[in-house]
Formats: C-alpha cells, structure tokens, sequence
C-alpha cells in the first residue's frame, strides 16, 4: 500500500462519516471537560478494542450478536479493521458514554441556579450497579432503533454495509442482536466505571465547569436518537420510525418529570458528598462563591 492510498483511506474515513465523527465531536466536548483528557483517551482506546472484539468474534463465531457479515464494498476507500469498518467500532464509544451520562443524569440529585444545571453526583453513584445496568440498557435501546434503519443502509447515505444470515423478527433483526448489545454495553459502561475510579486530588487536565456540562451527554444521546428516528422517516419506513418514537416518549416524558422535581430538593448529606468527591465540580465552586460573597456582607 502506498503512502498516497493510505492518505486517501484516512482521509476518506473522515469525508466518507462526517455524521459519526461529528457524533465523536460531541463525545469528546462532553467527556472531557467531566473526566479529564486521560480517561477519556484511555476509554476511547479501550471502548473501541471492546467493541472491536465483539463484532469481529461475531461475525467468526456468532457471539454475542448472532451471525452477521459485513459486506466490503468500500475497504479501498475507508478504514477497515480485521474486517470490521472502523467507524463502526469507534460509534460504541460516544454510543456508551452518552448512555452512561444519561444513566447519571437520571438517578444523581440536580441543583441549578443562575444559567447552570449540575448533576450531584459522587464517586458512590458513579461506581454504582444502578448506573451500570441502566447505561446498558439505555445503549442497548438506542440500538433498537439504531440498527433497523443501519440495515436499510442501501437506501442512505450509509451504505449497505452489513447483513444477517436469517432473516430477523425486528424489521429484520434478529433478536440475539439486542443481547449481545446489552452484553457489549455493560461491559463498556463497567470499563468507563473501572477507568473512572481512581482518586484524584486535584481536577484532572481538561475538566473545565461548562455551563450546562450535565446536559451534554444526555443531548448527545437525544441526538444520536433524533438522527435515526429522522432518517428512518427520510427513506419511507413509517412504521419503523413510529416504533422508535412511540418507544421513547414515555420514558421522556417521565425523565423529564421526575428531573424537574428533583431539582434543588437534594439533602445536606448529598451535596456534602458531591462536593468532598469532586470539590473542582461547578455545583462546589458555585456554593463556595455564594457563601464567600454572602461572608463579605
């Protein structure tokens, strides 16, 4: 291969998937400024090598989505893997983190004030089992809508990249697919929580108080979500989009509720966790500010 053809590839990787890296765009402006660039360097790498290893042992052995193939009609023009497109494997990492950030967005007291929302969340809630199995459940939703539509790939800008070899009972995917995922997902979400573990003194490089930094990994997840839903409308398929939507208004729509009901009703204890584990976090820092402006009265 020469320089000039490697070049193309690892240009054509960008021009061919400018949705997906967008998508990985937002991860990165989300992730950062929460954890810090190391972990999210170390969980990139290694939510791609998890994700890696599950298509390429499925597409060999089975395990754990089934028997899938993926169909190599642009391996001259973009990145490929050991057979694997590699957008396809970096899409599991922002896929995890969004539906990890939401997982704490939905179960971390809330406090906002003037121009800001944070999520109070503690080294307790973030190592938890409730925000493991319910990032990996709300990934695994997002594929439900997700993979129908990347299956019709031919009639998109996607391509058609991939098959099954039986046809399935969802629009064509076969039910073992949504196991395997929700398998994959936990797996990734209990890397980010291993990953995200170890204490820090101090605020790790690039954490940085966005206004409204709590909210970008459940946009991004809303995104990612409006995306396929308007796609899926876009080529026709009605009944598949109404499916998605249909499936997501509830659990919005009492997301919504119950986050508007929590804010600001967190206890003593709560926000005395919050700020011990993450003193730099932008809920601590606008307490300390409030009280030292309230101590110069």
């Amino acid at each position: 291969m020469t320089i000039d053809h490697t070049l193309d590839i690892v240009i054509g990787t960008f021009t061919m998937r400018p949705y997906v890296f967008a998508f990985f765009g937002a991860f990165l402006l989300a992730c950062v400024p929460h954890v810090g660039w190391r972990r999210t360097l170390i969980f990139t790498v290694t939510g791609y090598l998890i994700a890696f290893a599950s298509e390429w042992l499925s597409i060999n052995t089975g395990f754990p989505y089934g028997w899938y193939y993926y169909i190599d009609t642009t391996s001259s023009r973009e990145l490929w893997v050991a057979g694997v497109p590699f957008f396809d494997s970096l899409s599991y990492v922002f896929l995890a983190y969004c539906s990890y950030a939401t997982a704490l967005f939905i179960i971390s007291p809330l406090r906002a004030w003037r121009w800001n929302v944070a999520t109070l969340e503690t080294r307790r809630i973030r190592r938890s089992l409730s925000a493991l199995i319910l990032g990996g459940f709300l990934q695994t939703f997002l594929d439900i809508v997700i993979d129908p539509v990347a299956l019709q790939g031919r009639r998109w800008f996607l391509g058609q990249i991939y098959g099954y070899r039986e046809q399935g009972c969802h629009f064509g995917v076969p039910l073992s697919n949504y196991w395997g995922w929700l398998l994959t997902s936990l797996f990734l979400v209990g890397a980010f929580q291993l990953i995200d573990a170890r204490r820090s003194q101090d605020a790790p490089k690039g954490i940085c108080n966005l206004p409204f930094r709590s909210l970008l990994g459940p946009v991004l997840y809303l995104s990612v979500l409006i995306f396929n839903i308007t796609t899926t409308y876009l080529i026709g398929e009605q009944l598949l989009a109404l499916t998605g939507i249909f499936m997501y208004t509830l659990p919005i729509v009492i997301v919504t509720i119950l986050a508007l009901r929590r804010v600001n009703r967190y206890s003593k204890d709560e926000f005395g966790e919050h700020v011990r584990d993450y003193p730099w976090a932008p809920a601590g820092k606008a307490s300390h500010n409030g009280q030292k402006a309230l101590d110069g009265l």
